[in-house]
């Protein structure tokens, strides 16, 4: 196998890896909604970084097999890789708006890195690195914060948090390609803060990642770390190392164009997202159902026995024969004692004594 085959090959399992650890770590989200962005006791979590870091790892050797024109673009299939797999694997199938989006964002990242070209292997200076670590520290802070301030629109938020993965892994990769290329003339203590630097951004590349997929899908937040990431690197790679776009004036039109596409794939993949969410808070029947519903109070409270009326006034004889009090005579008359609000009859008391009032 070629060199070029073989570079292929390992950029091809190396977005497969990205869109799997992508999987995992939404499904985490979905499952662990109350818990915080790194859910340490998670198996699936930590299967999820291995993922990534294997991702990571073939991405790397791919890179040194073949360059790095062919090997970026391929990053870019990751999103393309993980609408299938989730429709296989989990049962997450995408519609036609988000696979438009995805495709859109996936050729557009594609033509914009196979079209910067490549430079002279160069690393930062002491005052580069510490002003692009700040510059990033600062830009996904305020990422952060203004996630947060967005808590009530789940898409909106999730976007925010993957810009800020995509910013803080674009930069990792930066600091590592300055330490391999000072590496080249002999291993320095000087490099030990850059190697810190990498860590920290990669860290918090990883837990924004995992935030961002909580109540926003796969497809909008993966897209955008997809896209982001490379951008922010090509953006450092422009400005500081001297890279430039290929073919001149043509091809920095080429890629303002490519650029565009994928902006509004991630645009379709967000409102996409957005929709989904006004339609389900529209729908009644997408409401939970009650766990228990409280019986009818008819049905609970027992009927308040009610006292039978009185004779009509010209149903009543005008003189009542006279007749002896007796006692056996005397029916008590029935009890109504007082039940839940029912009228109270006293129980009249016999008295034989007592003169019969003639009506």
């Amino acid at each position: 196998m070629s060199a070029l085959a073989l570079s292929v090959l390992l950029s091809l399992f190396s977005a497969v890896a990205y869109a799997g650890g992508a999987i995992v770590q939404e499904r985490v989200a979905v499952s662990s909604p109350d818990e915080s962005c790194a859910p340490l006791r998670r198996p699936a979590w930590w299967a999820s970084v291995v993922l990534n870091g294997l991702g990571g790892l073939l991405h790397v050797a791919a890179l040194a097999y073949g360059p790095l024109s062919l090997v970026q673009p391929l990053g870019a299939l990751t999103i393309v890789f993980a609408l299938p797999m989730a429709a296989l694997f989990v049962g997450r199938r995408a519609g036609a708006t988000a696979w438009r989006g995805a495709v859109m964002a996936t050729v557009g990242l594609a033509g914009l890195l196979s079209l910067v070209g490549a430079s002279d292997a160069q690393t930062l200076s002491g005052a580069q690195r510490v002003t692009v670590a700040l510059v990033t520290a600062g830009g996904v802070l305020a990422l952060m914060v203004a996630a947060r301030a967005a808590h009530r629109h789940p898409a909106v938020r999730s976007v925010l948090l993957a810009t800020g993965s995509g910013v803080a892994f674009g930069m990792s990769s930066v600091f590592t390609k300055t330490v391999a290329v000072d590496w080249k003339s002999g291993v320095a203590l000087a490099d030990v803060p850059s190697l810190a630097v990498i860590g920290v951004f990669a860290t918090a590349g990883l837990l924004l990642s995992q935030a961002s997929y909580r109540g926003a899908g796969l497809a909008a937040p993966l897209a955008t770390l997809t896209v982001v990431n490379p951008v922010a690197a090509a953006a450092v790679g422009i400005t500081l190392f001297g890279e430039t776009f290929r073919y001149g004036t043509t091809g920095t039109a080429l890629a303002l164009g490519c650029g565009v596409v994928a902006a509004g794939g991630l645009i379709l993949l967000t409102t996409e997202r957005i929709g989904g969410e006004q339609r389900t808070a529209a729908d009644p029947s997408a409401a939970p159902e009650p766990v228990c519903q409280p019986e009818p109070l008819q049905t609970v409270i027992a009927p308040v026995p009610t006292q039978a009326p009185a004779p009509a006034e010209e149903d009543v004889p005008a003189e009542a024969p006279a007749k002896e009090d007796t006692y056996g005579d005397w029916e008590p008359a029935p009890l109504y004692a007082p039940f839940y609000g029912g009228p109270f009859v006293p129980v009249p008391a016999p008295d034989r004594n007592r003169a019969r009032v003639k009506s």
